[in-house]
This record gives C-alpha cells, sequence and structure tokens, in this order.
C-alpha cells in the first residue's frame, strides 16, 4: 500500500471514530433521575418522625379555618358506643388531636409524599382499641366507607391492608391531600383507592373515601 492511500485510510478511520464517539454520548442517560420530597409543616418544616401534628382542614383561599366555622380533626362515636369514627370538628378554634405519621420505612427521618404510612390519634376511647387510622368497609346504610379507630400499626401486608395512607400534595401552596392507595402487597391486594374526603351528614363531618379530597396542612405540635 502506497503511502498515500495509507493517509487515507487512516483519515477515514479517525472520521469514523470521531462520528461514533459523537453518537454514542449524546443518548440519553438510561439511569432515571429520582427525587423525593418531604412533606412540609405549616412553617415550611420537613415532618419529623416521632414529633407530634395536628392535621388542619383549609378552605379554597388558602386558610387553615372554613367560613362555615370548621375546626381540626378528632374522634367521635357514630352509630354506636364503638368504634370511634374520624370527623372533623364543627369548632374553628379546635385544632384537633395531636397526631404521629408512621412510615412503612422505619428507617426514615422525615414523612416523604406517596410513602405508605399509618396514622395515629395520641388520644385515648372509651373503646377497646387503637386509634390508629383505618377504612372501613361499605357502610350497611349508606354504602360509604368511612375512616375510623382500630387500625393496627406497622406489620405491612394483606392483613393490615385497611391501614396504609399516603400524602400528596395539593396545589402550588403547601397544600396536601390525605389518600387510600396502598402499594404494601402489590398484584396480592385489591385496593379500591379513593382521596380521604368529607361526609355532611346531619351538621357533622365524617372523613371517608370521597372525589373531592379534604385539603389539609399540618401543624407541629409544640410540647
Amino acid at each position: 500500500m502506497s503511502t498515500t492511500n495509507y493517509l487515507k485510510l487512516l483519515l477515514i478511520l479517525q472520521t469514523l471514530f470521531s462520528l461514533s464517539y459523537l453518537t454514542t454520548s449524546q443518548q440519553p442517560s438510561t439511569t432515571p433521575i429520582t427525587t423525593t420530597t418531604s412533606v412540609l409543616d405549616i412553617d415550611g418544616h420537613e415532618l419529623q418522625i416521632g414529633l407530634k401534628y395536628t392535621i388542619l382542614p383549609i378552605n379554597q383561599n388558602g386558610s387553615s379555618s372554613s367560613s362555615g366555622g370548621v375546626g381540626g380533626l378528632a374522634l367521635e362515636a357514630k352509630n354506636r358506643p364503638c368504634p370511634f369514627y374520624v370527623i372533623q370538628k364543627n369548632v374553628e378554634s379546635s385544632n384537633g388531636l395531636p397526631t404521629r405519621f408512621m412510615p412503612i420505612d422505619n428507617n426514615q427521618q422525615v414523612i416523604n409524599l406517596s410513602t405508605d404510612l399509618n396514622i395515629v390519634f395520641l388520644a385515648s376511647t372509651i373503646c377497646v382499641q387503637s386509634t390508629a387510622w383505618k377504612v372501613g368497609g361499605a357502610d350497611e346504610r349508606t354504602g360509604r366507607r368511612y375512616v375510623m379507630s382500630g387500625g393496627m400499626t406497622g406489620r405491612p401486608g394483606i392483613d393490615t391492608i385497611s391501614n396504609w395512607f399516603k400524602i400528596e400534595r395539593y396545589g402550588n401552596n403547601e397544600s396536601y391531600k390525605i389518600v387510600f392507595c396502598p402499594r404494601i402487597c402489590s398484584s396480592n391486594c385489591k385496593v379500591v383507592c379513593g382521596n380521604v374526603g368529607v361526609f355532611n351528614e346531619n351538621g357533622k363531618k365524617w372523613l371517608g373515601l370521597n372525589d373531592e379530597p379534604l385539603v389539609v396542612r399540618f401543624k407541629k405540635v409544640l410540647n
């Protein structure tokens, strides 16, 4: 091979190598970029595991109280002495019961969005049962599924499927909604997902699975 032909071949190989490098370097990365967003309280601080908070419903204007004079969340008997159901108080000055959030991952330090978690009122009732939230079955009279006490904490699986909730962002003003749509047992569980909203019945506001979510914020309890 003559020197001229050799130099031409070398130039062609270098050009092919350069084109191959450019094509490879411009390919999008196949590694997904994931970010975890923490839930914030009304002061802009991350919700901490182990601390107490109150859940404050807000109206469409972003106020933590409604023109209808409603307050925070608590427990109350409904049709019989037990179990207790989660209710939104009709007293604007009431912040409701202190609450702890217990995520499925015990190693977490803060509460993150879209994470399966237990919600537990720090209170006592006359009923011999826990004050952890759970979604009940369809009510015999109304067909609605209410949020009530008596749930279990931890032990993720098909036997505890009704006890797991998630916090999702709602709007752009650090407002949130609570959702029942657990992912703890994948395809082995048949779950009807839904927002936790409010049913107005005889002047009282009971929490249950509803198309319209109850929009809330979280306030740290200082004592």
